[in-house]
């Protein structure tokens, strides 16, 4: 191989000397617009025979196809198309020969050409304007932000290296130049101190970058802007508006904002910086006031949250200091101005009276009669610097039993004090009354009075139960257990004492009583027989109170036979009622004559249902050939259509208003005007569908005859058709013997099935055959009409 370089003779007079001279180098300039040789290749045989050349690798066979091409016979190598670095940087080829025949002469030969970058791209920011912050007050070389642009050229050389620099800074205050920018990194930072946000929150700087190291002569620029916002610190301390702050306050209100104290603030409004924080330093030691920050205005408001007192404190002097939610900045000195004085006046309000002691309780003995002072019962005015006076009255006595002095409160009886009252609650009587003073406006308090009753026996004990029974034969388990109930309690009640009295002398020789407990007892009989009945039996019980009540209680006592469980029989429960043996037997017959009266009622029924299940269904038309109205339990329609008018079924008087109707359609439920004989003359020929036609037509006579009755009528139906497909009765077999087929009466459903079922009974033979002719015709006039709803009468 013999590779030869040749100076690049450009077609637009661009000359550039080779920049390599190894065999397998060689650089050409980008962007070149016009065809160029760039080398030759040759072979040492071509001397003797003929040479082709060819190259193959990307940018000549492969894509981008065709930038490079060769002149098969020269050897020339061309630029065809315009290079560019920054989409390839370099290319590998390889140049083969071959002779006519296509076989190879020469190993391929490696061609890498690399394409030289020039400055055709200008450095560019990824954004136009960049956001930065610093806190204010930060010292010289305080870090800002950063900016970079980015260079597509080769940043190995100067087409690619980028340097910066600040054109502009708005606005100029405090200093024109307070930013500086590195020329290589793009950091900007501080240069001087004196930034305030309270005076300049925000600057825009504008930032060039220039390729070829910065040079403005050769290098290509660009420009970005940022933006830089002052942060701010809490460097200013909050300053109370006033030396001194006053206000009032109403004693006994509580949640009530009783002064205003207004600060100011110079930091960001509604930040930690400005966020107000008060506090009582000193003239509220029990801590009635508390002052809360409002939010949007950051104004204290003093708030009470302890009730005052006029009689107490009438006024109170407050010390104030107010800070910032967050510290203050390191170097910050606080001001003077954050604390302050307030004064509070406390106004005294009209309090009503109280009860010192509420409730107040009390001891006394019931039956204390009416006019018995109890006890004063007065309250005080917590208002001392007020001349007032108090008057009373009773707000609650649910027994009436007490009234009050208006003037000193003094409390007396107006009834007898009972304390098995209802109204008395474990032996407490209560009573409310109320304090109003003479103020303005008039405040009143309550007071309640507990009346503890203590126990007198003023009553005496009664016996339970009224009623019992017990056996006539006298037995060792007999006897009625009694017991006594008192109202009062101890130690007025039990243990209580039993005895039957001495008179009448009947009742201890047949009675006796003995004592269980205190308060139980037993009655039982003396004698071994006693006749059954009721009887009276008085016992007299007593309590044990100082002095002790007795009372005379009577027990009503059924003497009755009993059975071997010692329970009283029935018929001894009768007896012993007071009725007689002839009473018994008398109530003994009507029960029995009764109920012999209800098994004939229920005999008579029986009979009568299995007579009516044994009577014919139908009478022989032979016997009996009335018109017969068949009904299959239909349903009515409802409470309208119960009230017929049976005059439509009765034959009229007089048919001149069935003459004097216009000629047309007949309504076919009324009387014909013709003679029974005069029906339309059958066709010759069936017609199938004549029946339905003829229903449509009394349906349509029915609809539109204004004297038609509102509910449904009885429609005769004498007029049989053309035809029917099931024959002359009298072609039916009747004979009572033999087997016919009813298969085909499994189709007509279940009410047809019962009927072919009876088909070997004489006594339904002749349903079987009516049934037979009159569903083919009732069949065939529902499928022809739409609608119907009417009562058949059929002529057997």
């Amino acid at each position: 191989w013999i590779l030869l370089w040749k100076t690049l003779d450009y077609v637009c007079n661009i000359n550039m000397k080779p920049i390599s001279e190894t065999a397998v180098d060689h650089r050409v300039k980008t962007d070149i617009l016009c065809l160029c040789v760039l080398l030759q290749i040759r072979s040492d045989q071509d001397r003797n025979i003929s040479i082709r050349y060819s190259i193959t690798g990307v940018g000549a066979d492969q894509p981008p196809n065709e930038v490079f091409s060769i002149d098969p016979v020269a050897g020339k190598m061309f630029v065809t198309k315009p290079l560019d670095r920054e989409r390839r940087s370099s290319y590998h080829l390889r140049a083969h020969a071959v002779n006519m025949n296509g076989e190879r002469v020469e190993s391929p030969i490696d061609l890498y050409i690399y394409v030289i970058d020039m400055n055709d791209n200008r450095p560019e920011f990824k954004n136009q304007v960049y956001n930065g912050s610093v806190d204010e007050g930060s010292k010289p070389g305080t870090f800002v932000m950063h900016l970079a642009a980015f260079d597509h050229d080769d940043n190995t050389t100067a087409n690619g290296m980028v340097r910066y620099r600040i054109l502009s800074q708005t606005p100029h205050s405090p200093i024109p130049n307070m930013f500086t920018i590195n020329s290589e990194t793009g950091d900007i930072v501080t240069v001087a101190a004196g930034l305030d946000r309270e005076v300049m929150s925000q600057y825009s700087i504008i930032v060039q970058a220039t390729d070829m190291e910065g040079n403005l002569n050769f290098g290509l620029s660009n420009t970005a802007t940022a933006i830089i916002s002052v942060t701010d610190i809490n460097d200013n301390p909050p300053e109370l508006t006033s030396r001194t702050f006053s206000g009032e306050v109403p004693e006994n209100r509580i949640n009530v904002a009783v002064a205003n104290l207004t600060v100011i603030d110079r930091d960001q409004p509604r930040s930690p910086n400005w966020n107000a924080v008060y506090r009582i330093i000193s003239g509220d030691p029990i801590g009635h006031f508390t002052i809360i920050t409002d939010p949007h205005t950051n104004d204290g408001m003093v708030t009470v949250v302890k009730p005052v007192d006029f009689e107490q404190n009438r006024a109170f002097m407050l010390t104030v200091v107010v800070n910032n939610q967050a510290p203050l900045a390191s170097g910050i000195q606080s001001s003077l101005q954050s604390t302050s004085g307030v004064t509070i006046s406390v106004v005294d309000i009209n309090e009503p009276p109280f009860f010192p002691t509420n409730p107040k309780s009390i001891r006394f003995e019931e039956g204390v009669p009416a006019g018995t002072s109890l006890t004063t019962f007065s309250a005080s005015d917590p208002d001392r610097f007020m001349q007032q006076s108090i008057r009373y009255s009773k707000l609650a006595d649910p027994a009436e039993w007490l009234s009050i002095n208006t003037t000193n409160g003094q409390i007396v009886t107006t009834a007898t004090l009972d304390r098995e009252s209802i109204y008395v609650k474990n032996n407490i009587y209560e009573a409310t009354f109320l304090a109003v003073d003479n103020g303005s406006p008039m405040a009143s308090g309550t007071g309640t009075l507990q009346i503890y009753l203590i126990d007198v026996n003023d009553n005496a004990p009664s016996l339970l139960p009224r009623e019992s029974q017990i056996c006539e034969r006298i037995n060792r388990n007999a006897g009625i257990n009694i017991t006594a109930a008192d109202s009062d309690t101890d130690p007025n009640v039990g243990p209580f004492v039993f005895e039957l009295p001495t008179f009448p002398a009947s009742i201890r020789r047949n009675w006796t009583v003995s004592r269980l407990n205190g308060d139980y007892a037993r009655l039982s009989l003396r004698i071994q027989y006693l006749k059954p009945g009721v009887y009276e039996v008085p016992v007299i019980v007593s309590d044990s109170g100082n002095p002790p009540l007795s009372n005379r209680s009577v027990i009503k006592v059924k003497v009755c036979p009993c059975d071997e469980n010692g329970d009283c029989t029935l018929v001894g429960a009768v007896a012993a009622a007071g009725l007689g043996t002839g009473a018994i037997i008398a109530i003994l017959i009507c029960i029995i004559i009764l109920l012999s009266m209800v098994l004939v009622f229920v005999v008579w029924m029986k009979r009568r249902e299995k007579e009516r299940q044994t009577k014919q269904l139908l009478i022989d038309p032979e016997d009996d050939v009335r018109d017969n109205i068949l009904k299959y339990d239909e349903e009515g329609g409802g409470e309208e259509d119960q009230d017929y008018d049976l005059s439509q079924l009765q034959q009229p008087d007089s048919l001149e208003h069935i003459i004097s109707k216009p000629l047309g359609v007949r309504r076919v439920d009324e009387r014909p005007i013709i003679p029974e004989s005069q029906y339309p003359i059958r066709p010759a020929v069936p017609h199938p569908g004549d029946i339905g036609d003829f229903i449509n037509e009394g349906l349509r006579a029915a609809d539109n005859d204004p004297t038609a009755p509102p509910y449904d009528s009885l429609l005769v139906f004498d007029y049989e058709g053309s035809g029917s497909t099931a024959g002359s009765v009298s072609s039916l077999n009747s004979s009572s013997t033999g087997d016919q087929d009813y298969d085909y009466l499994n189709d007509w459903g279940p009410r047809f099935k019962k009927l072919a079922d009876m088909r070997g009974s004489a006594l339904y033979k002749d349903i079987h055959y009516q049934s037979k002719v009159w569903t083919h015709r009732l069949i065939q006039g529902f499928f022809f009409s739409y609608f119907l709803h009417c009562r058949i009468i059929v002529k057997t």
